[in-house]
């Protein structure tokens, strides 16, 4: 039986920047790209008509902002679209009102082809991305650090400031000495993989942490999620920092 196919919707304002973006990933068995839309407003009509996997969205648009439209595309529950905000600018504070309106990813517009595929795999499995170049300064922006918003990236009021965490001596970075109520339902091992993905560790790397394989991570992830209430890997991970477990 084939894989599913993973369907996108391209969201830019410049037709030849989504021409290549369809061709890109046109070419893969995997992946389809189901429509374009090249403004905010005219996203979230499409999104609401198409009901994509995977959205890619560009910032600045006529009409209606990516944020925005990211934020309403989010806010209908009928949609359940992961986007991936895709711009030439790598400014702070575009990625982390991206985040608080709900995306899951970030990628700059010159990343390459297998990027953007990654990045649409990624997303369509709920794992989230971040590019590389900006993951520490997001994380370090939602633990609370200079320049911190007072906003969670869920749009749920910020936790409660965390006790100082205890020197790390294993492989397994040292959970918190005190725990929110938020993190209360988790199981001890469901902890301990929490604090991995805190650590920005990838499933093989939380696997063989923990001895385990790979399949029983992606479990424990999935159970971590559902009890968190966080859409994807990549709001776990911040509310992981915010939480002091990193």
């Amino acid at each position: 039986m084939s894989e599913p196919t993973i369907r996108v919707l391209l969201v830019d304002d410049h037709a030849l920047l989504r021409a290549g973006f369809r061709t890109i990933l046109d070419t893969q068995p995997d992946i389809t790209v189901v429509g374009e839309a090249s403004s905010g407003a005219e996203a979230v009509a499409q999104a609401s008509a198409l009901r994509p996997d995977v959205i890619t969205m560009d910032v600045q648009m006529p009409d209606m902002d990516g944020i925005e439209a990211t934020r309403r595309i989010v806010a209908d529950p009928e949609v359940g679209a992961a986007i991936a905000i895709v711009t030439t600018f790598d400014h702070d504070d575009y990625l982390y009102r991206a985040l608080e309106a709900g995306a899951s990813g970030f990628l700059l517009k010159n990343a390459g082809a297998e990027d953007l595929i990654s990045a649409v795999r990624a997303l369509a499995a709920g794992d989230g991305m971040l590019a590389p170049e900006v993951t520490r300064r997001v994380l370090a922006r939602f633990a609370g650090g200079p320049g911190a918003t007072g906003s969670h990236p869920t749009g749920r009021s910020p936790m409660p400031s965390p006790a100082p965490e205890a020197p790390r001596s294993r492989d397994v970075p040292a959970a918190p000495p005190t725990t929110p109520a938020l993190l209360e339902p988790l199981t001890d091992r469901e902890a301990e993989v929490l604090t991995l993905l805190a650590d920005a560790r990838s499933n093989a790397e939380i696997a063989r942490a923990l001895f385990i394989g790979e399949a029983t991570v992606k479990t424990h992830v999935s159970r971590v999620l559902q009890k968190l209430g966080a859409r994807d890997r990549v709001q776990a991970v911040v509310l992981a920092h915010r939480l002091g477990l990193a």
